[in-house]
């Protein structure tokens, strides 16, 4: 009898965690539906599997909302309620509540280990006899090779890299993976890119890659500092404050867990500033 009544409680203790999971709407999260390695709508990016973890925590539903455009998808959808979180954006970004940083990582120069590339800073002699550079258009990478003059030698090779497409009233992409091929490929000599956006294709190469960070001291011409070091925060609506409560505690008592995800992509991370940390 005892243990007959020992199964209906563990039965029904189950059924009441499944109705109260049940109870709870859906964590919506907002996804590119194509944007590798951070999410697809297979659920193959890391922001994905971050995503479920979020949902798990939370006893919610995972539902997926999927954008193609990232130029708009905060105003679009975030902002229209169609989705509730977003899980990659800068640390402080005003069109949204944003968590504590959940990681912290940087822009990196990536080389071919055969070619031995002395790859430090923006002195290095690499960079000013590189014939191809793979670099993503609008990121700190061009703005510091025009400041040190290598930019225009690049024009040709980037619109091959993009296609010969016209930027006009369109979102060109230019893939992570391609951009990283080039180099292992041996098309060129060296690729810069954000860390997290590369790091899933550099551990996956065929030919052995070398990732390296790069410093966060660069300065343009005139001496305003270029950034290489970012935050990424978990986002959601402006005024949604207990869920942004809640995703806050998940990112600091889950921290362990999270890198954990982090360092199994292969993204490098650094610490927080201790400012940062003083804010959190």
């Amino acid at each position: 009898m005892k243990k007959k009544i020992h199964i209906f409680t563990a039965l029904a203790l189950g059924m009441g965690f499944a109705t109260a999971q049940a109870e709870q709407p859906a964590l919506k999260v907002c996804t590119a539906e194509n944007e590798m390695p951070y999410s697809n709508k297979n659920g193959e990016g890391f922001e994905n599997k971050l995503a479920q973890y979020v949902a798990e925590q939370l006893g919610r539903k995972l539902e997926t909302v999927s954008w193609t455009d990232p130029r708009y998808f905060i105003r679009d959808y975030l902002d229209k309620g169609l989705c509730d979180v977003v899980m990659g954006v800068d640390a402080g970004d005003p069109r949204l509540l944003t968590t504590a940083p959940y990681y912290r990582s940087g822009y990196v120069f990536i080389s071919r280990e055969q070619d031995g590339l002395d790859l430090q800073n923006w002195d290095s002699p690499a960079l000013k006899t590189a014939k191809r550079i793979a670099f993503a258009p609008g990121s700190p990478a061009e703005t510091m090779l025009r400041a040190i003059g290598r930019y225009n030698d690049m024009f040709n090779y980037q619109q091959e890299l993009a296609g010969f497409k016209s930027k006009r009233n369109q979102y060109v992409k230019y893939d992570n993976d391609k951009l990283v091929n080039e180099v292992a490929s041996g098309k060129a000599e060296i690729a810069i890119l954000w860390g997290p956006a590369a790091a899933r294709y550099v551990k996956a190469a065929a030919t052995p890659l070398t990732m390296t960070l790069i410093p966060d001291t660069a300065k343009r011409a005139d001496g305003e500092k270029v950034g290489f070091h970012y935050s990424t925060a978990i986002g959601v609506r402006k005024g949604d404050t207990a869920l942004l409560e809640q995703l806050n505690k998940i990112v600091r008592d889950k921290q362990d867990d999270i890198e954990e995800l982090l360092e199994a992509e292969g993204i490098p991370l650094l610490d927080e500033p201790e400012t940062a940390l003083s804010m959190n």
